[in-house]
């Protein structure tokens, strides 16, 4: 299983932070090659489900998901924790991602593990590369941030 941590700090409160990271279709366009649907109505709860579609000319996959955690960070201080358990063919595991105030904002810590089937297991170190990379992008992105490379 592929394993990675993508982590930023932005200067913007919890509750926003949290709110552009539940936008669900703001993923998608911000992943290349890819556009999420999601599939019941919102808002966004445990229990919502939503596909992130990735092409790449004739080649392309689903990547369903379901919001399995859904606990927004609170005014008292408490951490937002949202988890994601990815249900496709050709991708499997989940996602988790913790949103928590700072002195000056907020701290995202976003964590994935995933199995892309047919995938050797051999290449889980270069899948992590990759995923930090294009989460971290699409993370910068939702924040407002210039795109990075961590």
């Amino acid at each position: 299983m592929s394993r990675f941590r993508v982590e930023r700090a932005v200067a913007l409160p919890p509750a926003e932070v949290w709110r552009r990271l539940v936008d669900w279709p703001a993923h998608g366009a911000l992943i290349p090659f890819t556009g999420t649907t999601v599939l019941t109505p919102g808002p966004s709860r445990v229990g919502t489900r939503f596909t992130a579609r990735t092409r790449l000319g004739r080649f392309g996959f689903d990547d369903p998901m379901e919001v399995v955690r859904f606990e927004p960070p609170g005014p008292d201080g408490r951490t937002g924790v949202c988890g994601l358990r990815k249900l496709g063919r050709a991708v499997r595991g989940r996602a988790v991602f913790e949103v928590t105030g700072t002195a000056s904002g907020s701290r995202v810590v976003w964590r994935e593990e995933l199995r892309l089937r047919g995938v050797p297991a051999a290449l889980d170190p270069v899948l992590a590369l990759v995923g930090r990379v294009v989460f971290g992008r699409a993370l910068d992105g939702l924040l407002g941030k210039r795109p990075a490379v961590h």
